[in-house]
C-alpha cells in the first residue's frame, strides 16, 4: 500500500496569534517529523524548526498549516541549527521544550 503525503513546502503557517512564515521543508519519519519554517522579517530573515506535533490542522484549499503554539512561545524555543535535520541532540532540546508548554 502506498502512502500520499503533501509536499507542505510553500504553504503559509498560521499561529493563534498571527502568521509566522511559510513551510520551507517537512519531513515525515514516523515519531519525529517536523517543518522549517522560513519565518522573513518576523525572526529576521531566520528560520526555524517546528515539530509536527504542534500542527493542528492542515487546510489544503488555502495552503495553510495552523499550529496551537502562540508566537512568544515559538520565538522562545531553541534556536535553529543550519543541521537541524540531523542534529539528534537540537532536536531532542526542541521535543522537550514544546511538550513542557501543554495547556
Amino acid at each position: 500500500m502506498s502512502e500520499h503525503r503533501l509536499d507542505l513546502a510553500g504553504f503559509a503557517v498560521e499561529t493563534p496569534d498571527g502568521s509566522i512564515g511559510t513551510v520551507e521543508q517537512a519531513t515525515y519519519e514516523a515519531g519525529s517529523s517536523y517543518v522549517v519554517v522560513d519565518t522573513g522579517p518576523w525572526i529576521f530573515g531566520g528560520k526555524l524548526v517546528l515539530p509536527a506535533g504542534i500542527i493542528s490542522r492542515v487546510d489544503h484549499d488555502v495552503r495553510k498549516i495552523f499550529v496551537d503554539r502562540h508566537k512568544d512561545e515559538i520565538k522562545s524555543a531553541p534556536a535553529f541549527t543550519p543541521d537541524a535535520d540531523t542534529d539528534g541532540d537540537y532536536r531532542d532540546r526542541l521535543g522537550t521544550y514544546y511538550s513542557k508548554l501543554h495547556y
